[in-house]
């Protein structure tokens, strides 16, 4: 077996044993007649303000990709949302999260943006994400429950504040030299040197957000603002359940789940999402089985929608593709 395809292995059968492990937290001590009930009784007339607010945050998100990108070269929006949308689909049935290789791949079929360029647009994408959810967890930190994992949370939040600001101010001071350095172990492999010299250069435009004070405080608030629109979301699919919580909720389920997604998982983050769900609203005393219900019913407006919608810009077909 080669070493790709033994780390390949390695990294799906750690994502297995973290699924596992996620989706015993989320049903331990979960009566399940419960939470049939719960199921049965909730009232989805409110996913269609629910789902209003979380298709408009997600438009958000394709605007955020698309300024993101050097305006010399800027794709357009539309082959950009496509992308985008494209590579949702593939993170909800491939592990890993390999929609973000997907919808790089897409857009570069699509229009020819080097995948470098996009790569280091990617970067620039998760930086602001992680970013604004830190900042979003400090800002509602006062108005949360106090309950101890948050204080925990709040450290290693801190913590991972501090490196995301390091990288940043590397990226910005040191420009081409810091991407020119991350990229030189590959300088050593026979007939590529060339072509990571071009990657070099592609990056470098990829991170033009960073370095430009305009477009990065645009990103940072377009992002905000789209998380503010998730966690919203979030919270009015809440009264389906008749859960007694404040707009808070919302968002600190926004901010568990997708900080969450860092770790390996099965497609779709099966399980993860869940836990995540519970853990967030157990600091809200809500019972373990409407948490549980909730978390199913929340998991599927975040998984069908963007099934279909890969599978109409794709095909019918595309299942049967290798």
């Amino acid at each position: 077996m080669s070493a790709k395809r033994a780390v390949r292995s390695l990294l799906v059968a750690a994502g297995l044993v973290v699924t596992a492990v996620c989706t015993y937290v989320a049903v331990r001590g979960v009566d399940l007649d419960e939470a049939r009930a719960a199921l049965a009784t909730c009232d989805l007339r409110w996913l269609v303000p629910s789902g209003v607010v979380f298709a408009v945050a997600i438009w958000l998100r394709a605007l955020r990709w698309w300024i993101v990108f050097d305006a010399e070269k800027r794709p357009p929006l539309r082959e950009v949302t496509r992308a985008l949308f494209i590579g949702f689909f593939f993170n909800n049935i491939l592990p890993m999260r390999a929609g973000e290789a997907a919808r790089i791949i897409a857009l570069h079929n699509a229009t020819g943006t080097p995948r470098a360029e996009a790569i280091g647009t990617v970067v620039v994408e998760r930086v602001f994400d992680v970013l604004s959810l830190l900042i979003l967890l400090f800002a509602s930190y006062p108005l949360l429950p106090q309950v101890s994992w948050l204080r925990t949370g709040a450290l290693f939040g801190a913590a991972a504040l501090v490196a995301l600001v390091a990288l940043v101010y590397v990226l910005v001071r040191y420009d081409e030299r810091a991407v020119r350095w991350l990229l030189s172990p590959l300088r050593r492999l026979p007939n590529i040197a060339d072509r990571v010299e071009h990657a070099v250069v592609n990056a470098t435009r990829g991170l033009s957000a960073i370095r430009d004070p305009h477009v990065a405080l645009r990103g940072m608030a377009i992002t905000l603002v789209s998380w503010i629109g998730i966690g919203v979301s979030y919270w009015i699919l809440m009264f389906s359940f008749s859960l007694d919580v404040s707009v808070v909720a919302g968002i600190l389920v926004t901010v568990a789940i997708n900080l969450s997604l860092v770790l390996p998982s099965s497609p779709a983050a099966l399980g993860v999402f869940e836990a995540a769900t519970v853990i967030a609203l157990r600091a809200f005393d809500v019972p373990q089985a409407e948490a549980l219900s909730y978390a199913l019913i929340l998991h599927l407006v975040n998984l069908l929608p963007f099934l279909a919608i890969g599978i109409g810009l794709l095909g019918p077909g595309v299942l049967r593709r290798r």
